[in-house]
């Protein structure tokens, strides 16, 4: 990857916000509506674009997402 091209994959924004989801599984988890799945969620803040990132610290999410 070339270093101009780093930035929000749609817009090339580089500023984001990390938030957190919770999901319900399929199975027991989802008969009992147990929101037993998490993930973070990073967004630009110019387009609104996000990905939704499962078992890696902040930090990484941020540099995965703008490359």
């Amino acid at each position: 990857m070339r270093d101009d091209e780093r930035g929000c994959p749609k817009c090339g924004h580089t500023e984001t916000e990390i938030d957190e989801i919770s999901t319900t599984g399929s199975g027991l988890s989802k008969l009992l509506d147990v929101q037993n799945r998490r993930f973070h969620v990073v967004s630009c803040t110019s387009c609104g674009y996000s990905e939704l990132y499962k078992g890696q610290s902040s930090g990484d999410m941020v540099d995965l997402f703008l490359g």
